[in-house]
């Protein structure tokens, strides 16, 4: 199964850490599953002909907010749309489950209490699931036609389904601890409160469900299509 990957932004590099893209952090979280990956950088303006080039859509995380002033936005949010419309499977990751939401009537904001980053727990629908993430933004207002999955105790919409058509969730289940390590040295400092910092250290090297939940974005990918 082909799934196309729409890059909404450019994941940092750093000295001292391995250069790695979305598409590199993608395909080794959903490794194993019998996926094959293309990448469009919808953030540089490179757009698929089609929603049908792919046989599923994942959204990427970005530097840039949904309600930005950018001028990819606005084309992916048709497409976005279009992809509902023709029923393709479609997946999107923190910026990816902001921009489907605002897409489809929901708000996207910052949110007043603040960054959320390194280990979280989330509660998907009676399962306790923890996930890292980085993230001021969030949907506050989701979208009539989605379902809420998953709460956090600061972020009420943290994951969404839209029937059999797209599931989304504002973590980041193909950041491992080197990413989050390597954010916190080089995006974090000067922008995230120290406070937050500390609290995401201490959360490194705890287990996180990055594979299990790798593994329940590609079944969802799976099933959707067929």
């Amino acid at each position: 199964m082909l799934i196309g990957i729409l890059q909404c932004g450019h994941f940092p590099t750093a000295d001292g850490y391995a250069d790695r893209t979305y598409t590199d952090l993608y395909s080794s979280v959903l490794a194993g599953h019998g996926l094959t990956f293309r990448t469009w950088s919808v953030v540089d303006m490179e757009f698929p002909d089609s929603v049908s080039d792919a046989e599923g859509w994942l959204l990427t995380g970005s530097i840039h907010g949904a309600y930005d002033d950018q001028p990819f936005i606005p084309p992916l949010e048709d497409f976005i749309r279009n992809a509902r419309t023709d029923g393709v499977p479609t997946v999107g990751i923190c910026f990816g489950h902001q921009i489907i939401a605002q897409a489809l009537g929901g708000r996207v904001e910052k949110f007043s209490g603040g960054w959320s980053i390194g280990r979280v727990e989330y509660d998907f629908e009676g399962e306790t699931i923890a996930l890292n993430a980085w993230h001021q933004d969030q949907v506050v207002r989701k979208p009539d036609v989605a379902r809420t999955v998953a709460t956090a105790d600061d972020c009420e919409y943290a994951g969404l389904a839209y029937g059999n058509w797209a599931l989304t969730v504002q973590p980041h289940p193909e950041f491992d601890d080197d990413a989050v390590r390597m954010l916190l040295g080089h995006r974090a400092p000067g922008v995230v409160p120290e406070d937050r910092m500390e609290q995401a250290c201490k959360g490194l090297d705890l287990p996180v469900s990055s594979a299990m939940f790798g593994a329940r974005m590609a079944q969802f990918l799976k099933d959707a299509r067929s």
